[in-house]
């Protein structure tokens, strides 16, 4: 009966990555507008509009981190 409950370790793997290689192949809908409204409205969010060519914003302080303040 011991070496059928190993037989279990291999069965169970090979039924679980059956069931992943089903849900992985099945086709997935996708907008592709919906994704990009989405990502300009992430861009607009963290102050990287359309209009300035992706460059991150100035801060006030153009200081490297660690510079200390004179």
């Amino acid at each position: 009966m011991e070496p059928l409950l190993w037989l279990l370790i291999p069965l169970t793997a090979a039924l679980g990555a059956s069931l992943w290689a089903w849900y992985v192949s099945r086709p997935h809908p996708m907008d592709v507008w919906t994704d990009v409204d989405r990502y300009d409205r992430l861009r607009a969010s963290l102050g990287r509009g359309p209009g300035e060519g992706g460059r991150p914003v100035a801060s006030r302080d153009d200081r490297p981190v660690g510079a200390a303040a004179r």
